[in-house]
């Protein structure tokens, strides 16, 4: 068997013409698996209940978590729905944002923009294609109990598919699809031109100096993008509110963009699109650590880079 070639790759280097990669399809699978059963999904729960729960302070919500079964209620809707998510929108993201980044580098762009254009193209195809109904149905398993819902989730998504179709299973998802596209652009994009920065800085512009750059510097950078990414948290805040189970009586029927962004600021103000922005930067730098910083790795080890 042909030894795998584990040469660092020089992102200033001309681009060469390859094949399509279908193994970023399952190493995007893999690393998203590993991302959300560690520290992704308490992160994610975390978020969850205080954008839902606007009126909670952090601590109110770690208790009112941990009251839904201890340390496991930081798990809520792990299994099955971000295992399902994970499993699709983290080969898609890998998968579609890699051939993205390689035509626009193809095409002459830097790092930075084709880092943006990737994160784009894998987050827009992530939210259409798996993330949809993933999201709506771990909001619906984090935010049911103060609906007062004894139902599961399935009956939940049974009952709304019969009462609206996919379209209702689907609820938010021209609001994650925002987020997403925004997000993975920001991570890649934003990554990219810390990684740059930082070479630069430690290694000047020696030819050589991308190839010296170390594990650490690149982790270092995905902690930055994933940081910095978190700009557009009053997207999450709104999408989190389409999809939540909460009742209330002014509540619209039909929650748009534009009418819950209407009914969000007028129960709490510009504050309430904030809300679980903490949790969020460390959910966005976990995430970028595994899939860019631990992508761009594994990417290069097996040569589908």
């Amino acid at each position: 068997m042909a030894p795998i070639d584990n040469t660092p790759v020089d992102p200033n280097a001309p681009v060469q013409k390859k094949p399509i990669s279908y193994k970023n399809l399952l190493l995007g699978a893999t690393l998203n698996m590993f991302e959300v059963s560690t520290l992704g999904q308490p992160f994610e729960v975390i978020k969850t209940q205080l954008a839902a729960n606007r009126g909670q302070s952090l601590k109110t919500a770690l208790s009112t978590i941990y009251s839904r079964g201890g340390v496991l209620g930081f798990y809520q809707g792990l299994i099955p729905w971000a295992w399902i998510e994970a499993s699709t929108k983290g080969a898609v993201l890998l998968f579609t944002a890699s051939e993205f980044e390689y035509l626009a580098r193809s095409a002459g762009a830097s790092p930075f923009l084709g880092g943006i254009i990737g994160g784009m193209g894998g987050g827009i195809a992530q939210a259409y294609t798996t993330m949809g109904f993933c999201t709506f149905m771990k909001t619906v398993e984090v935010t049911r109990h103060k609906s007062g819902a004894k139902e599961s989730t399935f009956k939940i998504a049974a009952d709304i598919f019969k009462k609206e179709g996919i379209a209702g299973i689907n609820k938010g998802v021209n609001a994650v699809a925002v987020r997403q596209c925004t997000n993975w652009a920001s991570r890649f994009g934003i990554t990219r031109f810390a990684q740059e920065s930082i070479i630069k800085a430690r290694y000047g512009e020696a030819h050589d100096a991308h190839l010296r750059a170390t594990a650490i510097d690149k982790a270092f950078a995905s902690i930055i993008g994933g940081a910095l990414s978190c700009w557009n948290q009053p997207i999450e805040v709104i999408r989190v509110e389409m999809q939540s189970q909460v009742k209330a009586a002014d509540r619209p029927e039909k929650m748009t963009i534009a009418s819950t962004t209407k009914y969000i600021y007028q129960h709490n103000g510009i504050k309430g699109f904030y809300r679980g922005a903490l949790p969020r930067i460390g959910l966005g730098m976990w995430q970028t650590l595994c899939m860019v910083a631990l992508g761009d790795y594994f990417r290069a080890f097996f040569g589908t880079k």
